[in-house]
C-alpha cells in the first residue's frame, strides 16, 4: 500500500514474516518504548503542576540518565526510544495547539495518556541509523532480522521505517521515501465532484459517477452473527476471556478489516480513473462528521466519503494533476447556469433542482457538481465536452 502526504513524502507499507525469536525481540523493544512514553507523560504532568517547561531536550536527558542506571532499558536500542520521545513531543504540541485554538472537541487531538500493556499495540519507529536493508531483509538495531514480503519495489532509499502490529496480530513495516511525481498525458478535460449518500460521488461526467458500494451492508449479516457470539461469550468482570470469545473477536475484526480493504480498493480504482481522464478536478471540500448525528449515519459511514476523498487527493498529487478544493456552503442552493441562489435550502427528499430565476431543471447532485466547477474558476459547459442538457427545462415549460 502507498500513501502520500503534502510534505513531499510517501509511505510504502509491506507485510512482514516474523519468526518467534524476532517477535519476542520486537515485543521486548516495545515494552521499553512504552516505558519511555509513560515516563514522558509522568514528567510532563509533574512539570505542568510545578510550572516548569518539559521539552524534548529535557526528556532526552531523562532518557540518557535512565539508560545509565537501568540495564533493562540500556539493553535495547536507543533509536526507537528517542523516536518515542519525538512522537510524544509532537502529539503533545498538537494537542496544546488545538486547545489554544479552541477547536471543537470532535476535532481535537487528545493530550497523550499512559499506554497500558494490553490496550496498546506495538509501534516502533527507526531512523536511518537504526535499520538497513540487506538481501531483501530488514535488519533493525538490536540484531532483529525481519523478512519483508516485497509486493513492489521501493522507488528510492527510505529515510525511516515504522514497524507495527495490527489488531489481528499481523506485522507490517512502513518505509518513508521522497514522493515522486509521475505525470500523465494531458487529457483535455475538467470535472466537478459532489459527495453524497445515495451516490458516493456525483460528477459532471456520467461515466465517472461512483455509486454507493455498500460493502458494509453486504457484510451486515456476518457482523451481526459475530456480535451475538461475542455477547454470549463475554467473560464476567475480573474473569479471563475464553478461547471462544477471543476467536469471535478475531473473526469480527477480520471482517471489518476486509470491509476497510474493499472500501480502499474501490476508492483508489475510482480515483485513478478520474485523475487519468481529467487535467483539473474541482472537489467539494466535504467533512462528513456532521452526518454521524443524522439518521443517515450508518449509510454515510458505509459510503466512506472521507477515505474516497483522501484517495483522490493522494492520486492527484502523485500524478501532478490540479485538484481544487471547493467550499461546500450553499452548493445545493446555487444554480449552475445563472448563479442565482434559492431562498430556502432543499430538503434531502427533493432530488431535482429547479431554478426560479432561469427555469433550469436538473438532478440535484449534477447541479452541485457543476457549481463546483464554477467556484473553481472553470467552465461547466465544457466539462464533459457537451453543453448543459436543457431537455428537462423544455419539458417543464
Amino acid at each position: 500500500m502507498v500513501q502520500t502526504d503534502a510534505g513531499g513524502c510517501a509511505r510504502y507499507t509491506y507485510r512482514l514474516r516474523v519468526s518467534s525469536s524476532a517477535r519476542a525481540a520486537l515485543e521486548a523493544e516495545w515494552a521499553r518504548c512504552r516505558w519511555v512514553w509513560n515516563e514522558c507523560v509522568a514528567r510532563a504532568k509533574k512539570a505542568h503542576r510545578d510550572g516548569e517547561p518539559c521539552g524534548p531536550a529535557r526528556l532526552d536527558r531523562m532518557l540518557t540518565q535512565a539508560r545509565a542506571v537501568t540495564p533493562w532499558l540500556a539493553s535495547g536500542s536507543s533509536v526507537p526510544q528517542q523516536q518515542t520521545i519525538r512522537d510524544y513531543a509532537k502529539a503533545r504540541t498538537k494537542a496544546l495547539k488545538d486547545i489554544k485554538d479552541r477547536l471543537p472537541l470532535g476535532r481535537r487531538v487528545g493530550i497523550p495518556k499512559h499506554r497500558k500493556k494490553r490496550a496498546s499495540r506495538p509501534t516502533l519507529n527507526y531512523t536511518r541509523q537504526g535499520f538497513r536493508l540487506k538481501g531483501g531483509r530488514l535488519h533493525l538495531a538490536g540484531r532483529i532480522v525481519l523478512t519483508v514480503v516485497w509486493s513492489r519495489e521501493l522507488p528510492a532509499e527510505p529515510s525511516s521505517v515504522r514497524v507495527y502490529r495490527d489488531r489481528l496480530g499481523a506485522w507490517y513495516c512502513s518505509f518513508v521515501v521522497p514522493a515522486q511525481v509521475q505525470p500523465l498525458e494531458p487529457a483535455g478535460a475538467v470535472i466537478g465532484i459532489d459527495w453524497g449518500v445515495r451516490e458516493t460521488a456525483t460528477t459532471t461526467s456520467d461515466a465517472h459517477d461512483l455509486p454507493h458500494p455498500r460493502h458494509g451492508h453486504k457484510a451486515k449479516e456476518k457482523l451481526t452473527r459475530y456480535d451475538r457470539m461475542t455477547a454470549r461469550r463475554k467473560p464476567a468482570k475480573g474473569q479471563p476471556a475464553s478461547k471462544g470469545y477471543r476467536e469471535a473477536k478475531k473473526w469480527r475484526a477480520k471482517t471489518y478489516a476486509k470491509i476497510a480493504r474493499q472500501r480502499q480498493d474501490t476508492a483508489r480504482k475510482w480515483a485513478k480513473k478520474v485523475v487519468r481522464d481529467h487535467d483539473v478536478i474541482a472537489v467539494e471540500d466535504f467533512r462528513p462528521k456532521f452526518l454521524t448525528r443524522t439518521t443517515m449515519a450508518r449509510k454515510a459511514a458505509d459510503a466512506a466519503i472521507g477515505a474516497t476523498k483522501q484517495a483522490l487527493l493522494e492520486m492527484g498529487r502523485k500524478h501532478g494533476r490540479d485538484v481544487r478544493l471547493v467550499h461546500p456552503a450553499h452548493t445545493t442552493m446555487d444554480c449552475a447556469r445563472c448563479g442565482a441562489r434559492a431562498k430556502h435550502a432543499l430538503p434531502l427528499s427533493e432530488r431535482t433542482y429547479t431554478c426560479t430565476a432561469c427555469g433550469a431543471v436538473s438532478p440535484r447532485d449534477k447541479n452541485s457538481a457543476r457549481v463546483m466547477l464554477l467556484r473553481a474558476g472553470l467552465n461547466p459547459a465544457g466539462a464533459d465536452r457537451v453543453r448543459l442538457d436543457r431537455s428537462l427545462s423544455e419539458q417543464a415549460a
